[in-house]
Parts: structure tokens; sequence; C-alpha cells
């Protein structure tokens, strides 16, 4: 047999032999070490990154009432007011200390918001009570406070220099089964558009699943990189798309919270919507990429930039805008008082801008706050093409997730033409603070030319 071809039956040999090592079940049980070097694991890392990963159950009392007893005939015969009973909701969900002098806890607005009762329970087995110090429903962000008490926080990565390929690790409580640990890789970066709020995701195939909302994504050096927020999925389970909220985002969101309560975002001034081939066509652009200008508020950062309605925003400080919502992701995330450099297309020319974020303005009458069951949403004046249909009202836009206006289902777009029984035929004539009584507030919304009741 000839050298070279003897030497190539040999490499197969061998490969072969490597190959049915690796599939079989002898490879699975294969000694820490091998000829005195150790065995790759990521179990030195995850001692020191499950301590901080904590389980998180909640209690929510909801009012509920018996339709029964709305029968007067039912009432008589069995006795009760119909009055509304308690049912408590339980949920369970996870978090990350990330700071073991204070005892604060990131976790997920969707795992604490509205709950009466939350628990932390640390990997040790101590159950701690926890208080919500601020919740962010726009970016799903959530910070607590437990005793600060032989507490391990994990170190936080700049999440911007994560890359497409990286390895990660997912903790949390999947399934309220016990801390768990998957790992995967960095799928994408930044990816938005998966329904309401600002969205700015890591997507990893790392399996997440229902319980792992509020856990831990770190890097192989054990720096949380996000917060596990959500998955994609078509039957329930993990498929290999799980999101994350990069801890760039999560950190800036926890500071805002720590010292105002509450996210205090900059706003630009500007109405925009998706571009689709008609309008494209209609202002001579080549592809409907970016999002066109439709409405610049008085005042605002916008007009004092120079952005005219029929402009088209392509980029916001060089990353690219594709659609409206990546503008409001934009928009949303940038601090008050930061200049932004705006790429705008006009009349098939591409210019730079440069904006100063302003604190968002709010609808008043006469310097009075408007009802507070109506923040949450911009409200504005009809256009003037509106109103020559024969249309009055206010429009909605810019509706937050978990406002009042979001829950009573509420739609951008909508027209409300009366609130209670008294007829809005702008923004002066919204209800003040104190003006309106009672606990619910009556809306009759005009959309698509049906009017219909919602109730906030």
């Amino acid at each position: 047999m000839p050298a070279s071809r003897y030497r190539r039956t040999t490499f197969l040999a061998l490969g072969l032999a490597l190959a049915f090592g690796l599939t079989s079940p002898v490879f699975a049980s294969l000694p820490p070490a091998v000829d005195g070097q150790p065995m790759p694991s990521l179990a030195p890392m995850l001692a020191k990154v499950t301590p901080a990963v904590v389980n998180i159950s909640t209690k929510t009392r909801v009012r509920v009432r018996d339709p029964y007893f709305d029968d007067p005939l039912f009432r008589q015969l069995f006795g009760g007011s119909g009055m509304p009973r308690e049912r408590v909701e339980q949920s369970l969900g996870s978090g990350v200390v990330v700071d073991a002098a204070k005892g604060y806890v990131l976790t997920n607005n969707h795992v604490v918001g509205g709950a009466d009762d939350i628990t932390v329970t640390l990997q040790d087995g101590r159950n701690l009570k926890a208080k919500l110090l601020g919740s962010d429903p726009d970016t799903d962000v959530a910070v607590l406070q437990i005793p600060a008490e032989r507490l391990q926080a994990l170190p936080i990565a700049d999440s911007s220099q994560l890359r497409v390929g990286d390895f990660v690790v997912a903790v949390g409580d999947p399934f309220g089964l016990g801390q768990t640990a998957t790992s995967g890789m960095v799928s994408a970066l930044g990816r938005s558009g998966l329904g309401k709020g600002i969205q700015n995701f890591i997507q990893t195939d790392a399996s997440i699943n229902p319980g792992n909302s509020g856990g831990a994504l770190v890097n192989l050096r054990g720096e949380l990189v996000g917060i596990n927020s959500m998955i994609f999925t078509p039957s329930g389970g993990n498929v290999g798309i799980g999101f994350a909220i990069p801890t760039d985002l999560a950190t800036g969101v926890m500071k805002q919270l720590l010292v105002y309560g509450k996210v205090r975002r900059g706003n630009l001034g500007v109405e925009v919507q998706d571009i689709t081939p008609r309008i494209a066509k209609a202002l001579g652009l080549k592809d409907t990429v970016g999002a066109v200008v439709t409405r610049i508020n008085e005042g605002s950062p916008a007009e004092s930039a120079g952005l005219q309605p029929g402009d088209v925003l392509t980029a916001v400080n060089g990353k690219p805008v594709r659609a409206a919502q990546d503008l409001r992701n934009a928009e949303g995330l940038l601090p008050l008082g930061a200049k932004v450099q705006l790429t705008v297309q006009r009349e098939g020319a591409t210019r730079d801008v440069e904006a100063t974020v302003a604190a968002e303005k709010i609808a008043t009458l006469d310097g009075a706050k408007v009802d507070k069951r109506l923040t949450g949403v911009t409200l504005s004046d009809l256009t003037p093409d509106q109103k020559s249909q024969g249309l009055y009202g206010v429009a909605l836009s810019g509706i937050r997730r978990g406002s009042a206006a979001a829950d009573a289902g509420l739609q951008d777009g909508d027209i409300v033409v009366a609130i209670g029984q008294r007829r809005i035929t702008g923004v002066k004539g919204l209800p003040t603070t104190g003006s309106l009584g009672g606990r619910q507030l009556l809306l009759t919304v005009v959309r698509d030319d049906a009017v219909y009741y919602a109730v906030l």
C-alpha cells in the first residue's frame, strides 16, 4: 500500500474513532482531567454567579364579582350582598442582585408589577420580603430592595461590547423547578418590533422558559450582560429564540428609578409613521426604509433643528431608522439634555441636523395638569385635514404599555370626542386634575368610523 494512501486510511480511522467516542455514552463520563489537563467546565464561573440570582414569588389580590349575585332573585334565595370578593393570584420569576451593600435586585416589571406581596428567595434558602423601589413598563425593568445581609452581587459588564457569536449563559428559575443554568450564544443584537414599549433586546439561543424572566444573562467571565425578559414561541416552550434587556439599558433605567422613582424620558417633539409604498411613491422615495415626519410640535427640539413634515428620518446618532418604531425606541433611550444627530432625507438630498432632547411635555389647561388618568398617552389637537372632514376631539398617540389608556384598549390614532358627558373639541378642553369626580373616567372614542366607550 502506498505511504500516502496508508496515511489517509489511518487518519480516516482515527476520525471515525474520535467521532464515535464523542457521541458514545462513554464521553459523558470522561474524568475531569486528561493527561493532567483539566476538562473545560463552566462550573467555577457558575459557582460565583448563582448566589446572586434569586427566585421571586408574588401575590396579587384581585377583586372579583360573582355574576350570579347580580340577579336580585338569586340574592333573595341564597343571601349575600353581591359585593366584590378577592382572589389571590400568584406568580413566579427571577431576579439578580446588583448591589450587595444596598440590597438592590434587578428584575422585570411584568414579574412584580401590581403585586401586593413580593418574596425573594436566595440560593441559600432564605426568604426575604422585598420592597418595590420603582418600575418602568416601557422597558420592562423593575428594581427591588431586600435586607442587605450576606448578599452576593454580580459584576456588570458593558453590554455594548457584546458581539453576535459571543457565548452566554442564562440563569434563572424556570417553571419554579429551582435554579437552572442554560448555555448558548448571542444570536442577534438590537432586536425590536416585538410589541409595544422601548426595545433593544439581545437575542440568544440559551434556553429561556417561563420563570426565567428577570434572571441573569452572563458572559463566560460571570459578568451580567442582560436581564432575561421574554421568548418567542409558537408552542409556549423554548424554541431557541429568547430575548434579554441589555445591561446598559437596564442599569440606566435603574439609576433613574432610584433617584426619581420613575423614568424621565426625553422627547424630540416629532410625530412619524412608517413609509408605505404609496407614501414612498408620493414623496419620490426609492424605498420604504425610514420614518416619515407627519407633524412637528411647536417649540419642540425637532422644530429648533429645522425638521419639516415630509422629511424622512433614516438614522439617529448613526444607527439606522428603518421604521417608526425604531425612532420611538431611540427617542425613549435618550437622556434629557442629550445632543442627538438626526440623518434626514429631504427632496432627494441627505443632511444631518442636531437636536437637544427636552423633557416630554404634557397637555395643560391654563397651567393646570390634565387629569392623571390621561397620563401615559400623547394628546394632540386634530390636524386641519381631520377638522375639514367635520371631526372634533383630541387624537391619541404614543400610548405607553401599562398605562390606564393601554389597559382600556385604546390605540394610537383613536380620537376622543367626549369625556364623561362633556364634549371635547381640543386639548384646551381636557379636564384638569380634580375637575372630574368619581373613580372612573368614561371616554367616547371614534375609531375607523365607529364609536365606542372606554373606561379609565
